[in-house]
């Protein structure tokens, strides 16, 4: 590794602490391949292990971690073990074959293939059973898999230049230290039109969300490509200032096409009966398992004082040929934050099997923690088996309609938690369809014949709010003539959806989250208190992680309600959709209209999947119902110059007052006409947004 040159403060805290954090991501990234895989220091003790270690030498990571990796070694085989460190500090790379003892006291052949200085004194071990079947994934005739043999580690500034540069990204692009370091990191993605921006965009997701994980293309020093695999993540100060980021990159080339093969097979999921039940909630730390509910500790067979006594072993639950999916669904939680429902089976205490819908969600990439939601699938199985394919598919998800993976991986999370009582947080760009995610959530859950109350907290005055939410008493203030329910005993054992939830003033977030978690309140100008059982679903479009770091909300009240996060795709992401969402909606209102438009003409077609659509799903549904107001015949006719990009008027002809409103009137109209959600797209405070509408003369009319 070399150190950039500069000695900015933002250069000096990554070489101070760029590497820990560094080493920090790596380990959530290999925690949990099947693959056995040591990360160790220049004296061979092991820093991190897989779980596939475990499972090779029959012991909890706990275990391992700490503990020289000769400990594993006959008396006699230590020697060569020595001789394996100094080769690899002297030469980088090394492979052969170790002799490793298990708990159970048995000598095994293992191949191994070690790769040195991934980070400073930081060496990955990669091993592999030579005694394993055939059969198993681990153990092909490919030996041990490319992709957990090397990985490219390297530190970035906050303007994209390379700050750091690694061993492991020397072997997997070709480029030496100098001549990586201090270059952008467009150099890397040669011969991509636009590159720059959309790289920027990933810096500024990243920054915005922790995390970001992304697969493409990309090119080694001679040429060659190979299909990446690329988690970056945002490093910041204790203050929250962006200081660079850390990226891992993994060569996936052998993998990727296995992957999709796992994801088309995954989508073939069996209809799931209205009554199989969610048997259980567990979360955890790494392969840790600190915390579950007890339906799941019924469902698999232990008790509370097993959990307690550490004989829950998360890796022991899942059968080896499950392995590559939980792999999977690893690999997209590093990337989406969460995995698309998946189903599996679970290894009982009895030894016996349990079929199960699994959906795992990422709440902290490091150190890493998760939550998993498990449902029960045996009830589906037992009426298969009686009435064939009788089992009817339910689906309640109003207007979400499309075919990408993107949309079907946020309808099968909220399928997985409706039947629970869990907080959800919806998370999206305006338009997206949060709110219909939170109706479909409602309308699965056992609440679904109780109340569904709504609240746009944008929507309402500041010093209003929150008497909405607790209601008060008569007399309370001044004009409180009748008592007033509030939001919460409206929903009282139904949903409460709050729909720009980070709207609610910082000085109200103590009240709402002491009624969440303690399931009682009392109304404005009351002494008495109200219990309330409510399950509460959230939806916001801003960053709620950049709004705790600048302490405009707060970090309780946003992991009370970031249980189980669904982050709903922009349309510019999934653009598949975008024919199948237009012909809906140009039926929808031809029929409101009682219009016949048989036909959407091919140039149309094609405007609309180039166009970003900045105003995501409702954009496009207006812009339709526009159309089918301009359409007097069997041919949608469409006002293309909308959006197209060679549309913009020239500077001679238009004042900047008129662009200035221009601007502004298509935010409010992209944004549903919410002042609030377009000031922030304006980067505007509301007031501020609602001065220059007075001073525009921009009424309700112009939207």
């Amino acid at each position: 590794m070399c150190s950039a040159g500069s000695r900015s403060p933002a250069a000096r805290w990554l070489v101070e602490n760029g590497p820990k954090e560094l080493e920090l991501l790596f380990r959530a990234i290999v925690y949990h391949p099947s693959a056995p895989i040591l990360l160790t220091d220049d004296d061979g003790n092991s820093r991190d292990a897989s779980v596939g270690v475990g499972k090779l030498l029959g012991l909890s990571r706990e275990k391992i971690i700490g503990r020289p990796v000769d400990d594993f070694a006959p008396p006699g085989f230590k020697p060569q073990i020595s001789q394996l460190w100094r080769a690899l500090q002297e030469q980088g790379e090394q492979e052969g074959t170790l002799r490793l003892v298990g708990s159970d006291g048995i000598p095994r052949e293992v191949e191994y293939t070690a790769k040195g200085n991934v980070l400073p004194v930081r060496h990955v071990l990669v091993l592999r059973d030579k005694t394993e079947p055939e059969e198993t994934e681990s153990a092909s005739a490919r030996g041990i898999p490319s992709w957990v043999q090397d990985y490219a580690l390297y530190l970035l500034d906050i303007e994209g230049r390379i700050a750091a540069w690694y061993a492991g990204a020397a072997r997997i692009y070709g480029y030496a230290a100098d001549e990586a370091m201090g270059q952008n990191i467009s150099f890397l993605y040669p011969g991509e039109d636009t590159l720059r921006i959309k790289l920027q965009q990933e810096f500024t997701r990243a920054a915005a969300e922790g995390h970001l994980g992304t697969e493409g293309w990309q090119a080694r020093k001679d040429g060659a490509r190979f299909w990446a695999n690329v988690i970056t993540m945002a490093l910041k100060d204790e203050s929250g200032a962006l200081q660079g980021f850390a990226r891992v990159v993994r060569d996936f080339s052998d993998r990727h096409e296995r992957d999709e093969k796992l994801r088309r097979s995954r989508a073939r999921i069996r209809p799931i009966s209205s009554q199989s039940t969610i048997a259980g909630v567990a979360s955890g730390e790494f392969d840790r398992v600190p915390e579950v509910n007890d339906a799941f500790l019924d469902l698999i067979g232990y008790s509370r004082e097993d959990l307690l006594a550490g004989r829950l072993n998360w890796p022991d639950l899942t059968p080896p040929e499950y392995a590559p999916l939980d792999e999977l669904a690893h690999e997209e939680g590093l990337r989406f934050g969460a995995c698309t429902p998946f189903e599996k089976e679970l290894i009982r205490k009895d030894g016996t099997r349990v079929p199960v819908l699994v959906a795992t969600a990422v709440l902290k990439l490091s150190p890493f923690r998760w939550i998993t939601f498990v449902q029960d699938l045996r009830e589906r199985d037992r009426i298969e088996s009686v009435e064939g394919d009788e089992v009817a598919v339910k689906h309640d998800f109003e207007e979400m309609v499309g075919s990408s993976a993107a949309l079907k991986r946020v309808l099968r999370q909220a399928e997985v938690v409706a039947p629970t009582d869990a907080n959800v947080l919806i998370l999206g760009e305006t338009g997206t369809g949060k709110e219909l995610v939170a109706r479909a959530v409602h309308r699965m859950s056992p609440r679904k014949n109780l109340p569904f109350v709504t609240l746009n907290c944008a929507a309402i005055p500041t010093g209003l709010l929150e008497s909405e939410l607790f209601g008060y008493e008569r007399g309370a203030f001044t004009g409180a003539l009748a008592q007033k329910i509030g939001r919460f005993e409206m929903a009282h054992r139904g949903t409460l959806f709050l729909d720009e939830v980070g709207d609610i003033p910082l000085d109200l977030q103590p009240k709402l989250l002491r009624a969440l978690q303690e399931k009682q309140f009392e109304r404005l100008g009351g002494t008495k208190t109200i219990p309330i059982d409510v399950r509460l679903v959230a939806a916001t479009n801003r960053n709620l992680a950049q709004m705790m770091g600048d302490k405009l909300f707060r970090s309780d009240l946003y992991y009370r309600l970031r249980v189980f996060p669904i982050t709903t795709p922009p349309l510019r992401d999934r653009p598949e959709d975008i024919p199948i969402l237009a012909r809906h909606f140009t039926k929808k209102y031809a029929a409101k209209m009682d219009r016949q438009i048989d036909k959407i003409p091919s140039d149309t077609m094609s405007a609309l999947v180039s166009w970003h659509w900045p105003g995501n799903v409702r954009e496009l549904e207006n812009f339709i119902e526009r159309a089918v107001i301009l359409s007097t015949g069997p041919s949608l006719r469409a006002p293309l110059a909308e959006i197209r990009h060679d549309s913009k008027e020239s500077a001679g002809t238009a004042t900047l007052e008129q662009v200035e409103r221009d601007h502004i009137v298509r935010v409010l109209r992209e944004s549903g006409s919410v002042v609030s959600t377009a000031a922030t797209r304006l980067g505007l405070h509301r007031t501020t947004l609602n001065a220059i509408m007075r001073k525009l003369g921009i009424s309700r009319k112009d939207l």
